[in-house]
């Protein structure tokens, strides 16, 4: 067993406390390698933000979950060197977690925060998972993160083909009922680059939004599928042999406006992977002599920090408040 505190993160309780109260969300990156953790330290520490490290059960498969419980401690460490030694508030969060073992098994690798996603699951079933995985997380104080409402689109091991918003009257008994610690809800978002059809106007719903902070006022929420899919990025990597057609994402104006509510955790996962591939193939088609994986995998590490520093600062509001 890993206890997270002996590995210099923290959980998520008092950064969602203050998010809520200053208006902006902390940013959830998901990362799968070296390259991607290094943009994501150095865009946080560079803008001063709060960061969650967001791991999937397909990332951990693929990175490993020993060499991830040494990544996230060198994280700690890291980021000290990065702002002379003051370091930035670092949460490692599974994303996605399919089912309570893998929960656990998280937990006793030492991460500080685990979702339970019983989204597909009826309603009292969805309770009884999460309501499990809130008990034993709660004795070694990581929190929790469940789920009401399903986003369709694909990402990673999460598919689903239709959309069902979260109804805010089921939020107050579901939160009651768990314990948990902070409720993704749909609103429209969704995963994956491919979230809407050519000609769409997407829009998330505010309304729903609004209303389930009425009925737990306060309470930490989550938007998961939250990518903006930036259309200069879907450019480069088409104009260097990339076939990403009609590729869309969310407005980042509507992204603003939940940020400053009680929307205290923004995902973003597809904007990233949307960055190292335009980065990489860019080099690659400039410079097709290059074979030294560390002159193509820089400057897509370099595009990926550069888009989460404007994201932080510009979308998400999290700039200036690492040390709260």
């Amino acid at each position: 067993m890993v206890n997270y505190k002996d590995l210099g993160l923290v959980n998520s309780r008092d950064l969602f406390a203050k998010a809520v109260k200053g208006g902006y969300a902390i940013p959830a990156y998901n990362f799968n390698n070296m390259e991607q953790l290094q943009a994501i330290l150095q865009a946080c520490c560079e803008s001063a933000s709060p960061v969650i490290l967001q791991i999937s059960k397909g990332a951990r498969k693929y990175a490993n979950q020993t060499l991830l419980r040494y990544m996230a401690q060198g994280a700690v460490e890291y980021a000290k060197e990065l702002t002379g030694g003051k370091g930035i508030p670092i949460v490692l969060h599974l994303d996605h977690g399919p089912d309570f073992e893998t929960c656990q098994s998280c937990i006793e690798y030492g991460f500080s925060s685990v979702m339970i996603d019983g989204s597909s699951l009826p309603f009292e079933e969805n309770i009884a998972q999460t309501k499990k995985v809130v008990e034993y997380a709660h004795q070694y104080d990581v929190t929790v993160e469940g789920e009401l409402g399903i986003l369709a689109g694909i990402e990673d091991e999460v598919k689903a083909n239709a959309h069902t918003y979260t109804r805010p009257e089921e939020v107050e008994n579901f939160v009651k009922a768990t314990g948990v610690d902070s409720l993704a809800i749909a609103i429209g978002t969704s995963h994956g680059a491919y979230k809407f059809k050519p000609g769409e106007d997407p829009k998330i719903r505010l309304d729903i939004l609004h209303e389930v902070e009425k009925r737990i006022p306060g309470f930490p929420i989550v938007l998961h599928g939250s990518s903006s899919v930036p259309q200069d990025l879907v450019a480069v990597i088409n104009a260097n042999g990339g076939k990403l057609k009609d590729a869309i994402g969310i407005s980042e104006q509507q992204l603003r406006e939940a940020a400053k509510s009680a929307v205290c955790k923004i995902n973003i996962d597809s904007d990233g992977r949307l960055a190292m591939t335009a980065g990489v193939r860019k080099v690659l088609t400039e410079k097709p002599e290059v074979f030294d994986p560390r002159l193509y995998l820089g400057p897509a590490r370099d595009m990926l920090r550069e888009l989460f520093i404007r994201k932080n600062k510009e979308v998400l509001g999290s700039a200036g408040h690492a040390w709260d």
